[in-house]
């Protein structure tokens, strides 16, 4: 059988609202996704793919690990985690297989990207640059289109971003589906206008990529997978554990194997995509996963979810924590903090025009009642969103309550869902591990004593029967070598060092995973890398 290609589509911060997630979620009528509702009647539309947390880094960790953020230290938005040693980017596995990888280019895994994980992880990075036309690969394309912070460009900056856009695929703000946990207002109107033309502007974007799988008749060879790693950059989605922060598209493609035209109704969680894709390739799953594959390699659909759990934790300067559980009928959410707001304060969401809206009909409000009058800018939901509390435990309906509008949490004719929830939340997170209910600082202080990072044993190399074995003493740590000399490192910019991105040396680093024959080079250098460690020192072995 030949071994499929993987084409990841990837893209920021949206929920379902694409026009194939019309009557399936709220507000998605309102889109125009012409190329991924074509991808969606050509494959499988996952009605109920859920993220392991509301914000990027978090979720991408489970996505590319395969393992719950509160189990492995990635819960934390901005840190730099160590995870158990048996844990590592699930592409090299791929790469090892012989599958040719690449990640074009966000990383943002909350630990640094070793050498190993792709052949290619840059702007460059494409399929088209595979060593032959017979190799496999794993191409995952990350976009930033949709990205919050490009909803709130200036007027200037946001025509240019959208400017392949015709006239009738804009979206005029007085159409525009507020949920009603956001106030009709002028700022809010124009932030869901200008969410959808981006969603557009993605769909375009998107496109290229199945277009260019069509010049290289590589379409039916390829399995391609669209996904976004978490909501909506609104208040009240993206940093939120309700469905708006939580609830993500999901699309696949298999030709010849996945019937077209199909919708499944069961719960997939996004974490589950890296078994999923090594099991539909043949490759092992390890064991220390905790996602399981939702497909096989004939595309029958395996044993379902019977939940989705996911949670928050820090945000940037953030302090908060919330675990929730979702069944294919209810979400249950667990405020570990409850005296503190849902919108605390935050260097940089707190400059985002949704937020300084809602801040400024809530501080309205204040006058209001300081003048003696009953406040009436925002409704009760709109005000929950920026109190300075919430609930302890809050629990929705999905069926009849899409938008989570009413808490259910203290109606006795719920009772029985909250008690089975609450022992689903419990039964995961003792399961599990949580993480998150260390003190930061004292988990910080386990994986860097006095603020270190721990080295990587530097790798030994001998030579066996004419070939090059190489070991490390590192439990946990991949093996990368290479034939190209040292060169002048150009370190990371700011961004790309806060997301986890290697520095670059020009050097392409061949992931070790067995003996390997001298090559023709007068010089190999040898390294290890190991998650949330210092890469070793290279090891030079002179051949010649």
């Amino acid at each position: 059988m030949r071994r499929p290609n993987v084409l990841w589509i990837s893209t920021h911060d949206i929920n379902p609202h694409l026009g194939c997630y019309q009557g399936v979620y709220p507000g998605a009528e309102y889109a125009v996704t012409p190329r991924l509702d074509q991808l969606a009647a050509e494959g499988v539309v996952y009605d109920n793919a859920f993220a392991s947390a509301p914000v990027c880094a978090p979720s991408r960790s489970a996505i590319y690990t395969g393992c719950h953020p509160i189990s492995i230290g990635t819960m934390h938005m901005r840190t730099k985690a160590v995870p158990p040693p048996e844990v590592t980017l699930f592409t090299e596995y791929f790469r090892a297989a012989g599958w040719y990888t690449t990640n074009n280019w966000f990383t943002d895994f909350q630990v640094q990207t070793p050498g190993t994980a792709f052949d290619d992880c840059s702007e460059t990075a494409h399929w088209r640059n595979r060593p032959t036309d017979d190799t496999p690969f794993f191409a995952t394309f990350q976009g930033m289109i949709t990205h919050e912070s490009q909803i709130y460009l200036d007027d200037e900056a946001f025509a240019a971003r959208t400017a392949r856009l015709l006239p009738e695929e804009r979206h005029d703000p007085a159409e525009a589906p507020l949920p009603p946990y956001h106030p009709d207002t002028p700022v809010f109107r124009q932030a869901w206008a200008r969410y959808a033309d981006l969603i557009t502007e993605m769909d375009h974007w998107a496109g290229e990529f199945l277009d260019q799988l069509e010049e290289d008749g590589l379409a039916e060879d390829t399995i391609v997978v669209f996904w976004s790693e978490h909501g909506l950059g609104m208040p009240r989605g993206k940093r939120w554990s309700y469905e708006s922060g939580l609830r993500e598209p999901l699309i696949v493609r298999w030709p010849g194997v996945l019937a077209p035209g199909q919708r499944r109704t069961e719960i997939v969680q996004l974490m589950d995509l890296a078994p999923t894709m090594l099991e539909v390739c043949g490759i092992p799953v390890p064991e220390h996963m905790q996602a399981k594959p939702f497909l096989d390699r004939d595309g029958e659909f395996l044993v379902q979810n019977e939940y989705a759990f996911g949670g928050r934790d820090r945000m940037d300067v953030q302090e908060d924590t919330c675990r929730t559980v979702r069944d294919e009928r209810y979400r249950y959410i667990r405020n570990l903090h409850p005296d503190r707001s849902g919108m605390q304060h935050c260097e940089y969401p707190d400059h985002l025009a949704t937020w300084a809206e809602l801040r400024r009909l809530h501080s309205l409000e204040g006058n209001q009642l300081a003048a003696g009058q009953v406040r009436d800018v925002l409704t009760p939901l709109q005000r929950s969103v920026v109190a300075a509390s919430k609930p302890a435990e809050e629990l929705y309906d999905l069926h009849a309550d899409p938008h989570e509008t009413t808490d259910l949490a203290t109606d006795p004719a719920h009772a029985e869902v909250l008690d089975r929830l609450r022992r689903a939340l419990d039964g995961w997170i003792e399961e599990v591990g949580d993480l998150g209910q260390l003190p930061e600082d004292e988990l910080i202080e386990q994986w860097r004593p006095s603020g270190r990072l721990r080295p990587t044993d530097a790798p030994q190399v001998a030579v066996e029967d004419g070939r090059l074995v190489a070991t490390c003493s590192t439990p946990g740590a991949s093996l990368g070598w290479t034939t190209d000399p040292a060169g002048e490192t150009v370190p990371a910019g700011f961004l790309a060092g806060a997301i986890g991105s290697p520095e670059q040396d020009g050097r392409h680093w061949r992931l070790y995973s067995g003996p390997v024959d001298p090559p023709t080079a007068e010089q190999v250098w040898f390294r290890a890398w190991r998650l949330g460690h210092e890469p070793s020192e290279d090891v030079a072995v002179r051949l010649r």
